[in-house]
């Protein structure tokens, strides 16, 4: 029987029971449409987090002081680290391929200015930061290209704060007090949004020496450096390794690339959409059993066609393509209705919450239909099979 023959024979076996076609593709629907629906959230959420990380740029290093691995020795004893210094942060930035180097400082304290007083994040960084942050300046200039001890009482405020403490007014020139130390505002920030909860639009950046006079610290919470787009991130950290382990007499200090962080967050997204298609996918198990179900039916309703048709000849694999082509068809156009209701409840749960981030790529369309009509195939195997064996004598006996 050529191919198009039998395509036509098993949509005519279909469409003489429409009702029950139906109800059975609905089955494998649902479950098609449930797995995009949460693969594509899932994807939604992997985009958006990787994007969170990567809207600095892809070549950023952070080093915190600390070791984060354990060491030997007695319980209860606590080794001494050697802070992070601004010292530190300079002599990384002489090294070979490094683009711009800022020390970190942070903390949260009430601003003053123009009569008005708020709460807000207190960012203390380097001119390095504008680079490294990707920022654009509003107006003004960020902070000045000067050594790091030597950098003068300024500040740079973020559009939400300066709005808030200055309205539609020019904040430039102004003078801002934090805690007891007086700044002269030299810049507004363009907006950037939030990064992890963090809201760069409500933040003030100041010099970072005169963030940890501020704060009465010591040592700095982090060095942040940015490099050269050619050069290999394990090459860049083996050399940072060098120069602060030579510095502080060991390795008491932890470094982590971007690259590194990418790749850790990508394997945990990919087993979290993984993780919410195999839930969507355990409805599928309700439409195989449908099709199992439909095709059991079709073949005892169908007994003496099949005698029929192996009486004229037909072979074991004419009556096995028939109804497995039935039951492929059943599955095919279920997994197209499914499609579209999974992509169109995707896209409505998006526009009623534009927070929700939602992505169906192209593979998830082609793999999810792949996998409705494979589960087809499978779960009419057995039934097709039942039918090919049938007797030819035994079937047209059959009332």
């Amino acid at each position: 029987m050529r191919p198009n023959d039998l395509v036509a024979l098993s949509l005519r076996a279909l469409a003489a029971h429409r009702l029950r076609s139906f109800l059975t593709l609905l089955g494998i629907a649902v479950g098609i449409a449930a797995v995009i629906l949460l693969t594509s959230i899932g994807e939604g959420v992997h985009r958006f987090v990787l994007a969170e990380f990567t809207q600095f740029g892809a070549h950023v290093v952070e080093i915190a002081p600390g070791k984060t691995k354990a060491s030997g020795g007695p319980g209860g004893l606590q080794t001494t680290v050697r802070l992070l210094t601004l010292d530190d942060a300079r002599a990384l930035s002489a090294l070979p391929g490094i683009i711009a180097v800022t020390p970190s400082v942070w903390g949260n304290s009430e601003v003053a200015a123009n009569g008005r007083v708020r709460r807000t994040t207190v960012q203390g960084v380097g001119p390095g930061t504008l680079e490294i942050m990707k920022l654009s300046m509003q107006s003004g200039q960020f902070l000045p290209n000067e050594p790091f001890e030597q950098a003068r009482p300024v500040a740079v405020l973020g559009p939400k704060l300066k709005q808030e403490l200055f309205g539609a007014e020019n904040a430039l020139g102004h003078r801002l007090r934090i805690g007891g130390m007086q700044f002269r505002i030299i810049g507004v920030a363009a907006p950037k949004g939030q990064f992890l909860g963090m809201d760069l639009d409500d933040t003030v950046f100041i010099p970072a020496a005169r963030a940890l006079e501020l704060y009465n610290r010591a040592g700095l919470m982090r060095i942040h450096l940015t490099y050269r787009s050619d050069l290999a991130a394990s090459d860049v950290a083996a050399a940072i390794k060098s120069a602060l382990a030579a510095r502080h007499g060991r390795e008491d200090f932890t470094l982590t690339t971007q690259e590194d962080m990418l790749r850790t967050l990508s394997k945990i997204l990919n087993v979290l959409t993984l993780a919410v298609g195999a839930l969507g996918g355990i409805s599928l198990l309700v439409g195989a059993v449908g099709i199992v179900t439909i095709m059991t039916i079709a073949v005892a309703e169908r007994t003496q066609e099949i005698g029929l048709l192996k009486a004229l000849g037909a072979r074991e694999q004419t009556i096995l393509g028939i109804f497995l082509t039935e039951a492929a068809a059943l599955a095919a156009t279920g997994g197209l209705l499914g499609l579209g209701l999974g992509i169109g409840i995707a896209q409505l749960a998006h526009f009623i919450f534009p927070a929700l981030p939602v992505n169906t790529p192209l593979s998830f369309v082609l793999l999810a239909e792949a996998l409705a009509i494979l589960i087809g195939l499978i779960a009419g195997s057995l039934p097709a099979r039942r039918a090919a064996r049938l007797d030819p004598v035994e079937a047209l006996r059959t009332e």
